[in-house]
């Protein structure tokens, strides 16, 4: 944990539908000082969204080589990279060559982040799938986190409910694999 970082807990009631997934979660995550709130947010719903066991946080954004969040088997073997935010290529074949599957969850606008992508190598490029959010649902939920959290994070036909302390937010979760 960086200088600085401020510790925020969830504590996250999980009914993704869409998976068969029901949870109850707590987590801790340190903010680095650079780190905005919105990032914070989308790492919290990228490992809720992707919420299976060895399942874990990286050092946040001052790891450089590693993921916002992973999947690790029983033996340390990576098998998921999620990224968030607009990784750029380079970051997308790194993963894709570590681990087996590779995803990334935004709330930019993803057509332009495809775009950015396109022509770039980056490994099993086919595979890697982008899941998006409404960016004005994201960036106003950002605002209502604290440094102690109650989430419901609920997901019927790729549709995101997300209660945050006492908030609520709706919002599709579109899906696109890369070219």
């Amino acid at each position: 944990m960086a200088i600085g970082s401020v510790i925020h807990t969830f504590t996250v009631a999980l009914a993704d539908v869409d998976r068969g997934v029901y949870e109850e979660l707590s987590l801790r995550t340190a903010q680095h000082p650079s780190e905005t709130s919105v990032n914070l947010l989308m790492r919290v719903l990228a490992y809720a969204l992707q919420y299976e066991e060895g399942i874990g946080f990286s050092e946040g954004i001052s790891a450089t080589d590693e993921p916002a969040v992973h999947i690790k088997d029983l033996t340390g073997r990576l098998l998921a990279w999620i990224e968030v935010g607009a990784p750029d290529a380079a970051r997308l074949h790194t993963g894709s060559r570590a681990a087996e599957r590779t995803v990334v969850y935004t709330h930019r606008e993803p057509q332009r982040l495809l775009t950015s992508w396109a022509g770039k190598t980056i490994h099993r490029s086919a595979e890697i799938i982008l899941y998006s959010f409404d960016r004005a649902v994201i960036e106003d939920a950002a605002t209502h986190l604290e440094r102690r959290n109650t989430m419901t994070v609920s997901v019927t036909e790729r549709q995101l409910y997300l209660d945050l302390n006492g908030a609520t937010f709706t919002t599709e979760i579109t899906a696109q694999q890369l070219p």
